[in-house]
């Protein structure tokens, strides 16, 4: 196996495509073409981690922060960025961040922050806009179910948790072939009527490329008609946040506590407690204060996560209960997330998760 396999793998789950534009997620350092020995999972591509993989026989390691956020004009380990990248090259260890694209997805880093806290009824608290595309194709019926079969495994089709979704409708097509033509059916330099199927359906704007592949490859036609849309629909599947429900309401104190004992926090920021029980719960892995607003329009009792401001805690406004447990402390289960899916994909494979504790951090 190679590198390249894995990486193909994790881009399937959370494309590049649906970073933030400041990210910097995708193979940082290493050559793809090379065979996968071990893979080793962390959540930063430190100097330490990258040791372990040596003595762990990785060459592989999948981390959850880019090593490499902005461009080095310097390599001479003046900084533990340079550190990491010198001991990353000299050993050929590869690194690959997958970052925001996997904070944007719903099974990602804060979907485990819900499935860790039992939350049911989840859903993502601010979608991303623009990423749905409606692609619209005119199919001879005879091959209509072969076209829809093909897009639909190209990955269109889908929403939630729904498959294979297509609008159709009959009509007939005209079309003549002119001088140089090989048309499917009809004579050259006459106009052909052909019954046909109106085909429409969405997919996430980065699988364009596949599934126009995909029509043209199981449409009859030498000349293939179809319209693509963008829509302003925000997928279910893609954007930041979640929010989701407790199985059984809770008091603020208990629900801070089970907190404390789930993440292994030592200490809590936290908003003046209401008083009230906590039923409906919104929850961002790593630096999430930009979502207060959207926290407060779902009707969220509490706000779980990280890096948040002095002044932004004002912004909750007694009216639900902001709670910072940390950077690492918010993100540290994606480990065993990207452990997971790796294992369930290439289960007769070796995919190791770290020893070492990055978090830069420490309480008194």
């Amino acid at each position: 196996m190679k590198i390249s396999d894995v990486i193909s793998f994790l881009e399937s789950l959370a494309d590049p495509a649906l970073q933030e534009n400041y990210d910097n997620a995708g193979l940082i350092i290493g050559n793809d073409d090379r065979e996968c020995r071990g893979i080793l999972v962390s959540l930063d591509g430190t100097e330490e981690v990258i040791q372990e993989a040596i003595l762990k026989k990785c060459n592989l390691i999948v981390a959850h922060h880019p090593i490499i956020f902005s461009g080095l004009k310097k390599i001479n380990g003046k900084n533990y960025v340079e550190k990491a990248v010198i001991a990353a090259i000299k050993n050929d260890i590869a690194i690959y961040a997958i970052h925001t694209n996997l904070d944007n997805i719903a099974k990602g880093v804060s979907g485990r922050m819900a499935y860790m806290l039992g939350l049911e009824e989840v859903s993502v608290l601010a979608g991303k806009k623009a990423t749905l595309k409606k692609l619209i194709t005119f199919v001879p019926v005879d091959h209509a179910d072969g076209v829809r079969d093909a897009i639909f495994a190209a990955g269109a089709g889908y929403i939630g948790n729904y498959s294979d979704c297509s609008f159709n409708a009959e009509g007939t097509g005209t079309f003549k072939g002119e001088e140089g033509t090989s048309p499917y059916v009809g004579e050259v330099g006459t106009r052909h009527y052909e019954k046909e199927i109106k085909i429409e359906t969405i997919f996430p704007f980065y699988q364009e490329d596949k599934i126009i592949s995909a029509l043209k490859d199981a449409h009859p036609y030498e000349e293939v008609a179809y319209d693509i849309h963008t829509l302003s629909n925000s997928s279910p599947e893609i954007g930041s946040g979640l929010v989701g429900i407790l199985p059984q309401p809770m008091d603020e104190i208990n629900l801070l506590t089970r907190i404390k004992e789930v993440f292994n926090v030592p200490v809590i920021r936290h908003t003046e407690l209401s008083g009230r029980p906590v039923e409906k719960v919104a929850l961002c892995g790593g630096s999430g204060s930009f979502l207060i607003t959207n926290a407060l329009a779902a009707g969220a009792d509490f706000f779980i996560t990280a890096d948040v401001k002095y002044h932004e805690f004002f912004d909750a406004n007694n009216r639900m209960v902001i709670a910072d447990i940390g950077h690492y402390e918010s993100e540290q289960f994606t480990i065993n997330l990207l452990q997971e899916f790796l294992e369930q994909k290439f289960p007769n494979f070796a995919v190791l998760k770290t020893e070492v504790d990055t978090n830069p951090v420490q309480y008194f």
